[in-house]
């Protein structure tokens, strides 16, 4: 099989709840995705989505993602989209890192391989594990008032499982976590992340200001040594996130900073791959995880789904189905939740079918 077209398609996504705000001041109404098709000789296509949440969450932007794939595109054109290992030999020819340019490629690759195997990609990245799993969501930063009354009205959709954005003032973030425990009557997994919105002593005021709350604090500085200095001085579980990019780095999460979790987006990590191989180390680590990407809607919803119900349950803290936070479908709203929880399309590939007539002209194509 060789790779004969590959296509680049823009549509926005807006948030379902309003605006979505983290520390920092980074906050928008809507995000700029990207779907990438890779068609094939044998009439097999493949498709993936690379959304980066913005210009300052990743060293990513959505027109840099762009210019990276079609940067990328001609090298890969003749390559066998079914030989993984290769097609990432190639990408890394061309550019180094990238690996919010490389996800798509590699997504798009693994769906034609599930396509042309005839079976989703969770079969051949460990089997589907459980027929369903739970999801969580994320809760804009807001008021301890307002942070509190959305988990609840979510609650009643039957999610219990709630990142809370923080990471502005400690004091402030301390009382917005205790607010939604309480509201929340201890019956919800809540972790409280700074995305690294706080410095170092912010940090540590913060976890002191919430020591003695069932929570999981997640990212609570920028880098990872600074991590590892507010985990020696807070008796609160840590997971990490944006500062584990590779094994290196998962290493170095458990035993210089004493994270007991990590959140494994696909986008940071070159697609899934990537992902599962850091998945599988955790699990080998002793480590929970959350599955997701930075942001998207079905595609994505998707691609996570795979990886997330290929994960060994005892492992798997949740996962996130971004089209049930965006109001933008391109593949009719599938994946679907149910009750809070999600489960793994049975269909081959991504199990998904994209509406392809709904995307307008591509941005690019290369052939």
């Amino acid at each position: 099989m060789k790779i004969t077209g590959i296509d680049a398609f823009s549509y926005d996504l807006t948030y379902a709840h309003g605006e979505y705000v983290m520390s920092g001041g980074r906050a928008a109404l809507a995000q700029s995705s990207t779907l990438v098709k890779i068609s094939t000789d044998e009439g097999i296509v493949g498709w993936a989505e690379a959304c980066p949440l913005g210009g300052t969450y990743l060293p990513a932007f959505p027109y840099g993602i762009r210019a990276a794939v079609r940067e990328m595109a001609p090298h890969l054109i003749g390559q066998d989209p079914t030989r993984l290992t290769s097609i990432h030999e190639t990408m890394n020819a061309v550019l180094l890192e990238q690996n919010a340019a490389k996800s798509p490629i590699d997504i798009a690759c693994w769906d034609i391989l599930g396509k042309s195997a005839g079976l989703p990609i969770a079969a051949m990245i460990g089997g589907v594990s459980q027929e369903t799993f739970p999801l969580y969501e994320a809760v804009p930063l807001t008021s301890p008032e307002g942070m509190a009354e959305f988990c609840i009205r979510r609650g009643e959709t039957g999610i219990n499982r709630f990142q809370l954005k923080v990471g502005n003032d400690p004091y402030e973030d301390a009382a917005r976590t205790r607010a939604v425990v309480e509201a929340t009557k201890g019956e919800a997994f809540i972790i409280a992340d700074s995305n690294g919105g706080w410095n170092l002593r912010q940090a540590v005021v913060a976890a002191r200001e919430m020591e003695g709350l069932d929570i999981i604090l997640e990212q609570p500085c920028r880098e990872l040594a600074d991590c590892a200095l507010v985990q020696k001085m807070s008796s609160l579980p840590l997971s990490l996130d944006e500062c584990v990019t590779s094994a290196n780095e998962l290493y170095r999460a458990k035993f210089d900073a004493g994270a007991v979790a990590l959140n494994i987006k696909l986008g940071r990590l070159g697609g899934i791959s990537g992902a599962v191989l850091i998945r599988d180390l955790a699990t080998q680590l002793g480590m929970i995880f959350t599955i997701e990407d930075v942001w998207g809607g079905d595609v994505a919803s998707a691609a996570i789904a795979q990886v997330a119900g290929s994960a060994r349950p005892d492992a798997l803290m949740h996962a996130s189905f971004f089209n049930d936070w965006t109001n933008e479908h391109v593949a009719g709203y599938a994946p679907r939740s149910q009750n809070g929880r999600g489960q793994v399309p049975k269909a081959s590939g991504l199990g998904i079918e994209i509406d392809e007539a709904a995307l307008g002209e591509p941005i690019f194509s290369i052939r």
